[in-house]
């Protein structure tokens, strides 16, 4: 039987695969009391369900907010070639136990991902070890730029990456003529990673043997990542392409940037929003080191401003996980990145219970502006049609995030110890109850490719 006749017929019988009943659920209207009716992994019916639909499975919601799938469009899960670090199974057993339903993971890998079979090696590595969907970025470079139109419409892909610092090899990309050969070759949104490799090594001077983390966002200044951003902007504007700016954490480029949004999408991160400088440094040593760098209290002002008017579209963890034993290295050997796709929405839900963001604004910065930005097929939105991919949150709940409940390889959180008000309690990936009372329910992993409307249809590989 095909699968439009198995849903013809589970429509005609009213039968459901899943039936969410009793919550409050975020629709493109606002938020309603529903009941949530899924069949084939899709959602076919909203209301007051009761004695209208069975089902072979119930979920229970009273006292639950329902939002649509929250989507993390910035992970590092460090596959293939750095799996001590991270992989794609614990990678994305965290993204569902933190209430999230898709990832966009990142080219730095070993190999890099910038060529067509990279990306199909991460896809084959996904098939059935991945708890959520998925899609993979390729790396922007020197040596696949007049690759790039055909290799940012591949099945799987979710755009271009390029890292104008932080990186090495054929993934960094500073050279004004190279970055040019980028951004005009393709169409897509192109991701920037913007800090300005140049000045990033004149100033490494500041800190060589200084052996003091507080001196990251002095090496890694506001201006590096203001000239960058800059840069790319103008180059962006005489292609014509449109840009997403990755971990903005500065005022300066949050003014600029609220002038040049015709093209610009803009995301920021739970911890630039929520750990400040240098307290931090000082509490977490280099737990607390990223690129950029988490920065003072002025710049993370900005930040929540810019949420506010506007200027933010996404948030996105940057979960880039080292071990312990990299991370104890001095400081400046100590290698900069955290875990954070599995805590992206606890921290987050703490922020709207102390009333910092309302419950609206963070299903736009999770789902819809993601599904908005980057054309996502039937992601974003709680509606009949659309993917039936859901985060089920308890407001009130309060809990305190521990390294014991992280899944990242690498088994730590700079948040070990905290508490918070907001909490995942069940996470629904295309129909299937992943995560049940905050535990993993379903036996294997069940996550898919996520499909864009301007890249070619996903066709699975047929079975051998």
């Amino acid at each position: 039987m095909s699968d439009t006749q198995d849903l013809s017929r589970h429509m005609a019988n009213r039968h459901a695969d899943l039936l969410v009943y009793g919550g409050i659920v975020l629709t493109p209207g606002g938020a309603e009391c529903l009941d949530i009716a899924c069949v084939g992994g899709r959602v076919v019916d909203l209301g007051d369900l009761a004695g209208c639909w069975s089902a072979e499975t119930t979920l229970d919601a009273t006292g639950l907010h329902v939002l649509p799938g929250v989507m993390d469009t910035q992970v590092h899960f460090r596959e293939p070639g750095l799996t001590h670090k991270e992989t794609l199974e614990a990678g994305t057993r965290g993204a569902v136990l933190g209430g999230v339903t898709a990832v966009f993971e990142m080219p730095n890998t070993q190999p890099l991902t910038l060529w067509q079979q990279d990306l199909e090696a991460k896809l084959d590595c996904a098939k059935g070890r991945a708890w959520c969907d998925h899609a993979f970025y390729l790396g922007g470079s020197a040596v696949n730029a007049e690759s790039l139109s055909h290799l940012e419409t591949l099945p799987g892909c979710a755009g271009i990456k390029v890292f104008m610092g932080s990186s090495f090899g054929d993934l960094l990309a500073d050279d004004d003529a190279v970055l040019r050969r980028i951004v005009s070759h393709g169409h897509r949104r192109m991701a920037v990673h913007a800090e300005d490799e140049a000045r990033l090594r004149q100033r490494k001077a500041l800190v060589e043997g200084s052996s003091d983390v507080c001196n990251h966002p002095i090496w890694r200044d506001a201006q590096s990542a203001l000239i960058a951003t800059q840069r790319i902007v103008r180059m962006a504007e005489e292609a014509g392409r449109r840009l997403h700016l990755l971990h903005v954490s500065t005022a300066e480029e949050m003014a600029y940037l609220a002038r040049h949004k015709q093209r610009v999408s803009v995301e920021v991160t739970p911890h630039h929003l929520t750990l400040s400088a240098p307290e931090c440094y000082e509490r977490l040593g280099s737990l607390a080191q990223m690129n950029p760098p988490v920065r003072d209290a002025h710049h993370q002002a900005a930040l929540w401003q810019a949420i506010n008017n506007g200027v933010v579209d996404v948030l996105g963890s940057d979960h880039a996980p080292h071990t312990l034993v990299e991370k104890a290295r001095p400081y400046p050997q100590s290698p900069s990145g955290m875990t954070g796709v599995q805590t992206l929405l606890p921290t987050m839900l703490d922020h709207v219970h102390h009333g910092r963001l309302s419950l609206q604004r963070l299903v736009d910065l999770t789902s819809a502006g993601p599904s908005r930005l980057f054309g996502i097929q039937g992601k974003g939105r709680i509606a009949v049609g659309y993917d039936a991919d859901l985060t089920l949150v308890d407001l009130k709940a309060r809990r305190q995030i521990t390294n014991q409940w992280i899944a990242s390889v690498a088994g730590w959180t700079p948040y070990d110890g905290v508490h918070v008000t907001g909490w995942p309690i069940h996470t629904v990936v295309r129909g299937h109850l992943v995560v049940r009372d905050e535990a993993l329910e379903e036996s294997s992993p069940q996550g898919q490719p996520v499909a864009f409307h301007d890249t070619a249809p996903f066709r699975p590989s047929p079975e051998v």
